[in-house]
């Protein structure tokens, strides 16, 4: 007999035809011989009424009355769909999250799980009832019993956390779409369905935005091993797999408090390629990598900085062997550019044979502030400058010169206190040896892009900007180091951009002009009209041309790029937020990502 973990959302349970509808479906899996626990949402909108009732009663409410509140929500699902279960014949109970014993930090309404209490879970299983949980809830602790709340997507987490605790056969997430689109459908409705996608993958997509799986749910899936699939609660289709690699053993105690992170990395096979003053209109990107793609040379990362004048830089790094093609390259397409721009600001190609790339990586880095921080500081008390950054939901990586790695690799895992460094960086693993190179496209609208000029260039200055956001809880997407070196007052100094949420960009600024004012860098700049496009795919190493064929779509849909950050499986680029739906359309387009029938989404 299998355990079965599933959880419907709250269009799925957002009206009495639909409970018992879901009843008949969870009915039917237990008549398969399988053991049954239900999670659910607040029915439809419930969650946002209950906030606008606490609104009207105060505009600042305390945190821990808000979780009382909020969890009232699940609480009415899960008696409805018990008795309608009950209905059909199907011995069922309703548990809250107390009682079925889901114990979480003492954190209002972002709490996480620290571990789950199955005893009286598994009492109700062996006596043939289906359990019905309520999501998105716990305790603080069983002397307590402080109710708390786990955040957004709370109840995917309450799903694959149960799972992982019970060491149940499946998880399915029951939703409004059939699985797992290539890109949103209510903009692309042609978007297709993933047949399966790598835990890896799904992290990056989520935290882009992709709202179908919540990151903290597949973050627990990957570390744990759960097998994953997101359905349509309207049909019987198979829906799509998340793939999570063979997991290391761990504890299910502190069940979401996992190292944030598993690996320290490095690739000393490295050399730079950076093209500065280049102009900043479209096609430039698209250009250059068109023509590296012509030469088979395979690039790793890429940024772009924001720009300075007409003109910004564009990096790269291949390996060593690529060199030659890849600065000749360079050279060749530098004076085309040179037209386009006055005397004194020329495009110019400057290459550093001598570098080393160092990475971390960790599921557990997701929604956490001060992972970027706490490397920069580790590198600046070791006094290893930085030369280029590139960050992605589950890594970052700087590049530095070669001569510093071994310090740089000793003080890393010292202080992410990993035992070992492997000898290449902690990529991601391919599950599917046929994954093709983009999986998805994703656009996310709600990000603020952050400029501080002439940074002084010296060891422990991005320690102490990503510090200072850490400090004030905000999370930290792109990040990117410019090129280009001006002397200021005696001192060389670089620009360093990033991304926050756009709810975050005031507080940032705040405290960035604070520490800028202390240490001597520039202006701090904010723009809120930007947005963040951006491809995944674990198929991506290894193929030449992809950047390129990105780059090229975005061209021909004149979409100017603003910054370029990769990742071994992401490529992402800021532009205005006017073009941000034009360049996801053409992205989607440019991959053949689309199916042969539009994808109907249900009010």
């Amino acid at each position: 007999m299998a355990l079965i973990v599933q959880k419907y959302g709250g269009t799925s349970v957002g009206s009495v035809d639909r409970i018992q509808a879901v009843a008949r479906r969870v009915q039917q899996t237990v008549q398969g011989g399988n053991a049954v626990v239900v999670v659910v949402s607040a029915m439809g909108k419930t969650t946002d009424g209950l906030v606008n009732l606490a609104k009207q009663i105060s505009p600042n409410p305390c945190r821990r009355e808000m979780d009382m509140l909020l969890s009232t929500g699940e609480q009415v699902s899960i008696a409805l769909m018990s008795m309608a279960l009950q209905e059909l014949g199907q011995p069922a109970i309703s548990l809250t999250g107390a009682q079925v014993g889901i114990v979480t930090e003492a954190e209002y309404s972002r709490a996480r799980i620290l571990e789950i209490k199955t005893k009286r879970l598994q009492h109700h299983l062996e006596q043939g009832k289906v359990v019905v949980v309520a999501g998105f809830q716990g305790i603080s602790s069983i002397d307590d019993l402080e109710i708390t709340t786990l955040g957004r997507g709370g109840s995917d987490t309450s799903a694959v956390a149960l799972a992982a605790a019970l060491k149940a056969n499946l998880c399915e997430i029951y939703t409004d779409v059939p699985g797992i689109l290539t890109t949103d459908p209510r903009i692309v409705p042609q978007a297709k369905l993933m047949d399966e996608i790598t835990c890896d993958e799904m992290l990056e997509l989520a935290s882009l935005g992709a709202k179908v799986l919540h990151p903290r749910a597949v973050e627990i899936a990957k570390n744990y091993g759960v097998p994953l699939v997101v359905r349509s609660s309207w049909s019987d289709e198979p829906g799509t797999k998340v793939i999570s690699p063979i997991p290391k053993p761990r504890p299910l105690v502190g069940l979401e408090i996992t190292k944030t992170v598993d690996a320290v990395g490095f690739d000393a096979d490295q050399a730079k390629v950076a093209l500065l003053r280049v102009p900043d209109r479209p096609g430039i990107a698209a250009r250059l990598f068109g023509e590296i793609a012509r030469q088979n040379v395979d690039v790793d990362l890429i940024i772009q900085s924001i720009h300075e004048g007409n003109s910004n830089d564009i990096a790269f790094t291949v390996v060593k062997d690529m060199l030659v093609k890849a600065e000749a390259v360079a050279e060749a397409i530098a004076p085309a550019l040179r037209s386009h721009l006055t005397n004194s600001e020329e495009a110019e190609v400057m290459v550093e044979k001598r570098i080393a790339k160092i990475s971390i990586a960790g599921a557990g880095m997701i929604g956490r502030p001060g992972i970027a921080a706490q490397m920069f500081k580790a590198l600046a008390e070791a006094n290893v400058n930085i030369e280029m950054i590139s960050t992605s939901e589950v890594k970052v990586s700087c590049v530095i010169a070669e001569d510093e790695c071994d310090r740089a690799i000793k003080a890393l895992c010292e202080a992410f206190e990993v035992e070992d460094s492997p000898l290449l960086p902690p990529t991601v693993v391919t599950e599917s040896a046929d994954s093709p190179p983009v999986r998805g496209v994703a656009l996310d609208t709600n990000q603020a892009q952050i400029a501080i000029r002439y940074v002084p260039n010296r060891p422990g200055m991005a320690a102490q900007i990503f510090g200072a956001l850490a400090e004030k809880n905000i999370s930290v997407d792109t990040i990117i180091q410019s090129q280009r070196c001006r002397i200021i007052n005696g001192t060389p100094a670089r620009d360093i951009a990033f991304t926050v949420a756009q709810a975050d960009a005031e507080a940032a600024r705040i405290a960035l002009e604070a520490l800028a004012a202390s240490t001597g860098c520039g202006e701090v700049k904010v723009d809120t009209n930007v947005a963040k496009v951006s491809i995944v795919g674990s198929g991506m190493a290894g193929q030449p041309g992809v950047a390129a064929r990105f780059f090229e779509s975005l061209a021909q849909q004149n979409v100017n790029i603003q910054m370029i950050t990769t990742s071994e499986i992401k490529i992402s680029c800021v532009v205005t937020k006017e073009d941000g739906i034009k360049a996801l359309q053409a992205v989607h387009e440019a991959f053949g990502l689309a199916g042969k029938d539009i994808v109907e989404v249900p009010a």
